[in-house]
Parts: structure tokens; C-alpha cells; sequence
């Protein structure tokens, strides 16, 4: 039995199977999205069995991590792009093991600033360093100059995409 029928396929691959309907650009744009869903999911499973951590927490740490004196609940969502609900929900949760603490903002009482404790700090970093080892394991098959490469292509994507989103706003 062929092995490969249980396998199951990714956008990029069902496009190769008919390469004639697709543009070169869309080929480009679903090998992008591909490597991106296939570390993505490998990093949350890591998070997952190393620290039983979830990714939107360990961003939510990681946002915290780069602001010490705190941030508003708006400001995460904000830098998070996710509502507000979601990011209390997070927050309950994340205070609630000892990693971020609460407090009301001098100005306005109803409103919370929240920062890391010291332990979330120490556990943060350690989480964040095992982080970057298992992405340099992902890439470990490309060299200096493919990475620099990679670079530089991928920031005129970026600025090709923002174009876009320009336009698309003024149709």
C-alpha cells in the first residue's frame, strides 16, 4: 500500500498538483503560508510539552518581557491584535499562576496595568531561550547567506504587502 496516501496534504502541495491553474505568486504566497503554519504548530507543541504553555500566553509574556513598567490591558490587545476579552482571559490566567501581577493605573483606578512578577520574568526568559534554540533547529539548514537572503526578499514582501493593504483600503 502506498504510504503516501495517508499523508495529509498542505495547500502548497494540492496546488503543485495542478500547476497550470495557479499563478507563480500564488505558489510563492502558499509555500510561505505553509512554513509558517508547520512552525508554527511545532512551536506550540514544544510550548505545549516543555512549559504547558499556550503561544497567545507566550506572547502576552513576551509583550510584557519588552515594556517593564507595565501595560494597560488596551495597549495588549492593541500590540496582541486581539480584543480585550481575550486578553483579560489571559491575563486572569496568567496572574492566577503567579507569572504577571495587577495593578490600578495612578491616574485612572479602573483602569489596570499589568507586568511581570519576578518568577514570570525567570520563567519567561528560560521559556524564550528554549524558544530560539528550537527555531534555530528549523533553520539549521540554512546558511548565513541564505538567511540573509531570505531577509532581504522577505522585507520587499513586506513592503509589497503593505502596499496592498493601501490599496485594498481605498477600493
Amino acid at each position: 500500500m502506498d504510504q503516501t496516501a495517508h499523508v495529509p496534504l498542505d495547500a502548497e502541495t494540492k496546488v503543485a498538483e495542478r500547476p497550470d491553474d495557479h499563478k507563480t505568486e500564488l505558489r510563492l504566497w502558499l509555500r510561505m503560508l505553509t512554513c509558517t503554519t508547520l512552525i508554527e504548530n511545532e512551536v506550540r507543541r514544544r510550548l505545549r510539552e516543555t512549559f504547558d504553555m499556550t503561544l497567545p500566553r507566550f506572547d502576552l509574556l513576551a509583550q510584557l518581557e519588552r515594556t517593564p513598567s507595565g501595560m494597560t490591558l488596551g495597549e495588549l490587545s492593541q500590540r496582541m491584535m486581539v480584543s480585550n476579552g481575550n486578553i483579560t482571559g489571559l491575563v486572569e490566567r496568567l496572574a492566577g499562576e503567579g507569572l504577571i501581577k495587577r495593578k490600578p493605573a495612578p491616574n485612572d483606578r479602573r483602569v489596570q496595568i499589568v507586568s511581570l512578577t519576578a518568577e514570570g520574568r525567570r520563567f519567561f526568559r528560560a521559556m524564550a531561550k528554549e524558544n530560539a534554540d528550537w527555531i534555530g533547529e528549523m533553520f539549521a539548514d540554512l546558511s548565513e547567506n541564505d538567511i540573509e537572503a531570505l531577509m532581504n526578499l522577505l522585507a520587499k514582501t513586506k513592503a509589497g504587502a503593505r502596499k496592498g493593504v493601501g490599496n485594498g483600503a481605498a477600493r
